[in-house]
């Protein structure tokens, strides 16, 4: 039961860094403005492929799941209390799918947590591209933000590989009642939103890895820019980023 206990490690992991926002509420809401942000940068990053084609479906599970200011807490919950289930009820490639997002989201709660702290010790008077660039630079942890990017690619292939799979979806379709009925709605929903917005270019393997190769390449020079950039040239950059989204 490898696999459970992994997801639940990763469930308690947010459990405690939200519980230890939630007694300083200041804190709970930097950690919102910083998410807030950090959509809205995702947004502009892409706003080219959510105007529409073929990866615009794909785009927006990515902003939606991935990189939202969602509160997270009830699939978290769901997570953990059902991990064991997740093993005996899904097959092994949707298991997989499942840890890695658990790992993911505890990894990007605890650099968002590390942002909410540093975005309350920075000028407020500053714009929130320059405020983000500062808050970055402080909390630096470049292999962490390097492994987050590396998961979230690894979650995207993972997805479109569950599309591939025979019978899969007639099978989810099957799974939406045992699956309510044991507590799984929010995991139910996150995979069959997945499985539905990567189908359109799943069936071209080479549109798959054009778009996850899109991702990499526009993610890996967000983290090159914010971390070795000049300053003032990476908040304006930011900035345009920003605008885009609006």
């Amino acid at each position: 039961m490898e696999a459970a206990r992994n997801i639940r490690q990763a469930v308690a992991d947010v459990s405690r860094l939200r519980e230890a926002a939630l007694a300083r509420p200041l804190l709970r809401q930097a950690v919102v403005e910083v998410k807030s942000l950090q959509s809205l940068r995702f947004a502009g990053t892409y706003a080219d492929l959510l105007r529409g084609g073929p990866h615009a479906d794909a785009t927006r599970f990515f902003l939606e799941e991935l990189y939202s200011n969602k509160d997270y807490a009830e699939r978290d919950a769901q997570f953990s209390r059902i991990a064991g289930a997740i093993e005996r009820l899904f097959p092994a490639q949707v298991v997989q799918t499942a840890v890695a997002l658990a790992g993911l989201h505890a990894l990007t709660e605890d650099l968002d947590q590390k942002m909410g702290a540093a975005w309350l010790e920075v000028d407020g008077g500053l714009s929130p591209a320059s405020r983000y660039v500062t808050c970055w630079r402080v909390v630096g942890r470049r292999a962490d933000r390097q492994s987050q990017l590396a998961e979230v690619m690894d979650i995207g292939a993972q997805m479109a590989r569950l599309t591939r799979t025979p019978g899969l979806r007639m099978m989810l379709r099957m799974m939406r009642g045992p699956a309510s009925a044991a507590g799984m709605a929010s995991l139910q929903g996150f995979l069959e939103s997945g499985f539905d917005k990567f189908a359109a270019v799943a069936g071209r393997p080479s549109s798959v890895q054009a778009f996850l190769s899109t991702i990499e390449r526009r993610e890996s020079a967000l983290i090159a820019m914010l971390f070795d950039a000049d300053l003032v040239a990476c908040e304006t950059e930011l900035q345009t980023i920003l605008g885009q989204a609006r």
